[in-house]
């Protein structure tokens, strides 16, 4: 199995530092509002590389983090007049929602940074001792990017280069730094904000800190995987290897991956150009599941162009996989025969779960894996019939429910629902708002929507259409 490691610029043979195991860890969100399609991105790639491990037989420690404490956070918290820790549970609790939708699996661990306070004292207590980071006037703590030899390695940058270009960047409240490189791992607290006690001043930490941290107490030392978008390879991730292999004396991760922008119709995504989306209002007009489908039909590394139009091709395509696998499931149901019939061959079903396989094992190369899959399902919908064996119906099934699960892809048809059964559903919801009980009524209008039924509250009232 080879990946693009993001360090060496190259793709590498995986050797796992444990046979048999995979540590690896995952930069989750800043939880301050719903998660956007371009977050959405990373959760289903890695994800996808999580289940394709497991598949390959790799018991596999996923650590996802959620940044809980944040500018955006606290601002958010400012304007509607709440502490931060209101909003940031309330939007992990959102954000799990929409996970779950898209049949991302819950990591082993998810860690907030505001439960892992003492490990960040104690880390940045280190690096301060072995003079890697120093203190300011103003009590904020400074890791001194000089002390570290490596510094840049990740993203390719020289820290010559960065120097000159960070000195023409005056940043207010950094005049204590010794280099413009050096980086925050402690901040003094302002006005109104949440802090915590520490040596220096009271205060809070800074992000990079946090997930060396996190990483170092789920994970250990040393891991074998670090992935999150090609955004945070710098300054994020470079300034994790600076802080982790200073603190810990040895390699932080042995590879590195990254996966590319998510674009709109050919643009950057920015609420300035209007079109920022999140997955929850994209599960008003589509299951979930063919964003999934969606994220997977090119490679990770790929930039990818969301439109409504591939969107439409991507429910296509994925109803293809559905509608065969629906077609095998009735065939079995009447077949008969535990042995291949004449004509059947097992060899043909074995030698596109070796393409898929090939295409995994390149890279994780999802496009590749898809287009496998569909040549299973051109297979099955040209040979499977019914005077077919139940033996080769049930490989053909099961063979495609397998792949398609390491794509996080459920060939399970949602039911249909009648019509009747939606007037009723909306009336209870109807009823449920005049009661003022609005958890029922999201409830109810969450079930729907589960079932591809989307609602619209109008003046005439309420209309609904099928997704």
């Amino acid at each position: 199995m080879k990946i693009f490691n993001t360090l060496t610029r190259q793709k590498e043979e995986f050797v796992p530092l444990e046979p048999g195991k995979v540590k690896m860890y995952v930069c989750g969100p800043t939880v301050y509002n719903f998660i956007h399609i371009g977050n959405a991105r990373p959760m289903i790639v890695f994800d996808t590389v999580r289940r394709y491990f497991e598949y390959k037989g790799y018991e596999v420690n996923f650590v996802s983090n959620f940044t809980d404490v944040d500018d955006k956070i606290i601002k958010k918290a400012i304007e509607e007049g709440v502490d931060a820790d209101t909003i940031s549970k309330r939007y992990i609790e959102e954000c799990k929602k929409d996970m779950e939708g898209l049949n991302v699996k819950p990591a082993t661990k998810n860690p907030l940074a505001t439960e892992e306070i003492c490990g960040m004292l104690d880390m940045i207590g280190n690096l301060i001792e072995s003079g890697h980071a120093y203190v300011a006037a103003d009590g904020t703590v400074y890791f001194r990017t000089k002390s570290f030899d490596g510094y840049g390695k990740l993203s390719h940058k020289n820290i010559e280069d960065l120097q000159s270009g960070f000195r023409e960047i005056k940043v207010t409240g950094e005049e204590g730094k010794e280099d413009p490189t050096d980086f925050v791992l402690w901040k003094p607290k302002k006005e109104g904000e949440p802090y915590w006690e520490s040596p220096w001043c009271e205060g809070r930490p800074g992000w990079h800190i946090e997930c060396s941290v996190m990483s170092k107490k789920y994970l250990g030392d040393q891991i074998d995987i670090h992935a999150g978008g090609e955004d945070l390879v710098f300054p994020h991730h470079e300034n994790e290897i600076a802080q982790s292999e200073s603190a810990n004396g040895k390699e932080f991760a042995k590879y590195w991956m990254h996966n590319a922008f998510l674009n709109i119709d050919n643009r950057k995504m920015s609420k300035s150009l209007g079109n920022f989306f999140t997955v929850r209002e994209i599960s008003e007009k589509y299951d979930l599941s063919v964003l999934r489908f969606f994220m997977l039909s090119a490679h990770y590394r790929s930039p990818l162009n969301f439109s409504a139009e591939l969107m439409e091709s991507s429910k296509n395509g994925l109803e293809r996989i559905l509608t065969a696998v629906q077609k095998l499931k009735d065939l079995e149901s009447s077949a008969a025969g535990d042995s291949f019939k004449e004509g059947e061959s097992r060899e043909a079903v074995d030698e596109l779960v070796a393409k898929y396989e090939a295409a995994m094992d390149d890279d994780f190369n999802t496009a590749d894996g898809i287009s496998a899959v569909f040549e299973l399902v051109k297979l099955s919908n040209s040979t499977a019939g019914p005077d077919s064996s139940r033996a080769y119906v049930v490989y053909l099934k099961e063979t495609i429910e397998k792949l398609c699960d390491v794509l996080g892809i459920v060939t399970e048809k949602k039911e249909e629902i009648l019509d009747s059964e939606i007037e009723e559903m909306i009336a209870a919801r109807q009823q449920a708002r005049k009661d003022k009980n609005f958890a029922l009524a999201d409830e109810i209008r969450g079930q729907l929507l589960l079932k591809g039924i989307v609602l619209e509250d109008t003046r005439e009232g309420v209309k609904w259409k099928r997704a």
